[in-house]
């Protein structure tokens, strides 16, 4: 089995990147241990924000956010992405002056994508968020996507573009010969001059199977799910200096989160929920949102993803594995990033360079001594 790429990892990341290079005419061929979007892609709340994001990402966050007005044209679907915007909000002055300062910071850079919102308006804004704030942040083209309609977009936009899909396939080892890649895995063997390692929580896995040791830690962020709520929140809301991420889906549920962590199983390949800490992460919706006291909880879960020490993610080439480009490490935010992303790991694949600058995200900065592996 040859081809020109091979990608290693079925989330979302994996499967843009797959999409995007085949489309750049390689033939490409994605290999997933479990089932596509089966761990983090599975199990994000889907926010599509530019709002609070590091200022390395913002090049990529705001290119992602113009494809997300148009995610038709590169999937054939919307993948319920709705720009209902997002909200952070300031509960005190303190935390208000920190938004403050970083939307003029923003503005100063020439960035108008955040704007400073009062009390007044932010309750104009969000009527059902009684709770006391002194204003907010807030960007009107953000707002959220559902997680399986954009993970079954992508995947039939990149079977429609030739990529070769092998689900239950784990991989067991990796080498290189004569300028190729030879993967072996559950089911046979693949060669690849190129190689993506876009296998999220297991990236670390990866790296070191191809000779090139990485540090790297884990997140296992909860969900919460309720029953129907009738008041409507339409923005998505989020709290500076608190854990919350908080929305009403198109059913009326509420999509509670904001990376309050959950644990990894005793198998070490998933996560489940702490109960404890999930009822404490409830504290900051009920002081915003009073009245969702006595609304039931329908579902919990608690995805598994890598994380870095800065939080950002790792995207270039292997500083010391010929071929191999590394995707991942996304620290809980990379879903918005998924087009962006894409289109820049293909073309590394497909080209060899890119002229987005990847230097924030540069593999050098987790990497371990080769005898630590």
């Amino acid at each position: 089995m040859t081809f020109d790429a091979l990608v290693i990892g079925g989330g979302l990341h994996g499967l843009s990147a797959a999409l995007q290079a085949a489309r750049r005419g390689m033939k490409v061929a994605l290999v997933e241990r479990d089932f596509l979007g089966r761990h983090a892609s599975g199990a994000t709340a889907a926010g599509v924000r530019t709002l609070g994001r590091d200022p390395a990402e913002l090049p990529l966050s705001l290119e992602a956010a113009e494809t997300w007005h148009v995610m038709e044209e590169l999937v054939g679907d919307s993948c319920g992405f709705h720009a209902t915007g997002q909200v952070q909000v300031a509960e005190d002055e303190a935390a208000m002056e920190k938004l403050r300062a970083r939307v003029e910071g923003l503005q100063a850079r020439g960035m108008s994508h955040e704007e400073l919102i009062g009390a007044n308006e932010l309750k104009s804004l969000v009527p059902a968020m009684t709770g006391p704030c002194v204003g907010a942040a807030w960007t009107p083209r953000d707002g959220a996507a559902d997680p399986h309609v954009t993970i079954r977009a992508f995947r039939t936009a990149a079977l429609a573009a030739g990529v070769e899909m092998h689900e239950q396939c784990a991989v067991t080892g990796l080498s290189r010969r004569e300028g190729t890649w030879i993967v072996t895995t559950s089911k046979g063997a693949f060669e690849a001059p190129v190689v993506i390692n876009a296998a999220g929580a297991w990236s670390a896995e990866i790296a070191r199977l191809a000779g090139d040791p990485l540090r790297l830690g884990l997140k296992h962020s909860m969900m919460i799910v309720t029953e129907r709520a009738s008041r409507v929140v339409a923005p998505v809301i989020s709290a500076m200096g608190r854990r919350l991420s908080f929305k009403q889906t198109d059913a009326g549920t509420l999509l509670i989160g904001g990376g309050v962590q959950g644990r990894i199983h005793d198998d070490g390949q998933s996560a489940v929920v702490d109960f404890a800490a999930l009822a404490l992460a409830l504290d900051t919706t009920r002081r915003l949102f009073p009245w969702t006291e006595g609304l039931r909880i329908v579902r919990t879960w608690a995805g598994m993803e890598a994380t870095t020490d800065n939080h950002l993610p790792i995207i270039g080439f292997s500083n010391r594995a010929e071929g191999l480009i590394h995707d991942f490490g996304f620290s809980g935010h990379g879903f918005q990033l998924v087009p962006s992303v894409g289109r820049v790991v293909a073309e590394l694949a497909a080209e060899g360079h890119t002229e987005t600058d990847l230097s924030a995200f540069d593999p050098a900065r987790i990497e371990l001594e080769r005898d630590a592996a």
